[in-house]
């Protein structure tokens, strides 16, 4: 089957390509995430939570003090109380979009909010993944990668999202500038570092009382 676009026919399967979106159901947080603004919230902030508490808060911050820094290191207490509002901050942004975008009468904004679903899920993913690689696997060169594909992806998304809900594409910016600075410590630690922190500190957890 195919549809008519200019004058030009297209296969159906084609036509969010044609869009110019991009809107992979099995890369993408359920609806009902982005339709509930408590959900939306408390989910990315909860999942930020666990996975901080699963690296051993005890075992982070000593690592974290141990290797060497870049200037304007943040101190450790600092990180909890930031990505908490950036979490929410992003949460409340992913519902705004979807239920401005979603509900609109131009078919564009609402491929646009499908696509802004799934990168909203993409950059989540990344940014979970990134603490782990960073300070369970003690992996620089990978920690960057991924923060870099991080920052790329949110900021095409915060695009995304100015085309559909301006009060969403702003709430992103503070995460935005965030991610810009934490990309430049990540890179800076591991360049101070050598790209290597394997043995640079004994986890907390198995020094002895």
């Amino acid at each position: 089957m195919s549809r008519q676009y200019g004058g030009v026919l297209r296969p159906r399967g084609l036509e969010n390509a044609a869009a110019g979106t991009f809107h992979i159901p099995s890369l993408t947080l359920p609806n009902l995430v982005f339709e509930q603004p408590a959900i939306s919230i408390l989910l990315p902030v909860a999942l930020g939570t666990a996975v901080g508490y699963a690296n051993r808060p005890k075992d982070t911050q000593n690592f974290y003090l141990a290797i060497k820094q870049p200037p304007l290191r943040p101190p450790p207490w600092l990180f909890g109380p930031v990505w908490t509002a950036l979490y929410a901050g992003m949460g409340y942004a992913s519902y705004r979009a979807w239920s401005t975008g979603i509900s609109s009468l131009d078919p564009q904004k609402v491929l646009l909010a499908k696509e802004g679903a799934t990168l909203y899920t993409i950059q989540l993913g990344l940014n979970l993944l990134w603490m782990p690689l960073f300070f369970g696997y003690k992996r620089p060169v990978e920690a960057t990668v991924d923060i870099a594909a991080l920052t790329g992806v949110t900021g095409y998304l915060t695009y995304i999202w100015g085309q559909v809900d301006e009060v969403a594409s702003w709430c992103m910016v503070p995460y935005m500038g965030w991610l810009g600075f934490a990309t430049y410590l990540c890179v800076g630690a591991g360049y101070l570092n050598d790209w290597n922190f394997s043995d640079k500190v004994r986890p907390v957890s198995q020094k002895k009382e």
